[in-house]
């Protein structure tokens, strides 16, 4: 049975290791307490800290980075990581801004890992909208990863990324088979924006993975900043409503997930 190793950092950070790759979503590991701003009036303090500092990382192969231009995917700490790791794939704006030779990606494109005494490793760029219709301007480019490699039984890792609940999501269920999904969640909101949110729910989780029926749900991106409205309790009580069952993974704990 294929498994892969995913660690909570904390936020929307992880480790996953697999068939000898290493890889780490989204870096932050600033310590707690500083107000960070977002542009156009938004804010967010920083409530914790990540689970496992970055001096305890292993040599990681890549970085997959939703979007550059957020802390709470990218923080001071997190940017300062990126020179020591194999490939960092971002955004296509998001490469040009980062340089260094981020390799930058549109929606359904496509970058291969490859290493010798390793499969190749396929990751595919997938859709996410940071907020309401119209809202690109203002929040920026993000993409997701979908993980495909040699021998997977139960279908592609996926990582949502920050969005809402659109269109654009939603094709990820035709486009692909989906056997894990790391669920970015936390429902955002900002006071000066007032009722509008710009990721997604634990209802619009529900209606996600009631589209693609992925095997493994792993919920990350609710908790650790001010700007997460909804946290593990909303989130529970909207798949306990309606399922699927979900797996959490404690902070800094590695879990073992059948891929």
């Amino acid at each position: 049975m294929s498994e892969a190793r995913i660690t909570h950092v904390g936020g929307p950070t992880t480790l996953i290791e697999v068939d000898g790759w290493s890889l780490l979503t989204d870096p932050t590991f600033d310590p707690p307490g500083r107000r960070y701003t977002f542009g156009w009036g938004t804010a967010s303090r920083k409530l914790a800290g990540p689970a496992i500092g970055a001096g305890d990382l292993p040599p990681i192969d890549a970085v997959l980075l939703t979007h550059d231009q957020h802390a709470d995917n990218l923080d001071d700490a997190g940017r300062a990581l990126l020179p020591s790791v194999g490939a960092v794939i971002t955004t296509a704006a998001g490469a040009v801004r980062l340089g260094g030779g981020a390799v930058g990606l549109r929606p359904w494109s496509v970058h291969t890992l490859r290493r010798r005494g390793r499969p190749p490793l396929e990751i595919v760029a997938t859709p996410c909208r940071h907020g309401p219709p119209l809202s690109g301007r203002i929040t920026g480019d993000v993409i997701g990863f979908a993980l495909r490699w040699p021998g997977q039984e139960h279908g592609a890792l996926w990582i949502t990324g920050d969005s809402v609940l659109y269109g654009g999501i939603r094709q990820v269920g035709v486009q692909l088979d989906v056997g894990t999904v790391l669920l970015h969640l936390g429902g955002v909101q900002f006071g000066v924006s007032g009722p509008l949110r710009y990721t997604m729910t634990g209802a619009d989780g529900v209606e996600l993975c009631s589209l693609m029926k992925p095997r493994t749900v792993v919920p990350v991106h609710y908790e650790g900043w001010s700007h997460f409205r909804q946290g593990r309790d909303g989130i529970e009580q909207a798949f306990a409503a309606a399922g699927p069952e979900l797996t959490w993974l404690d902070p800094g704990t590695p879990g073992s997930v059948s891929v």
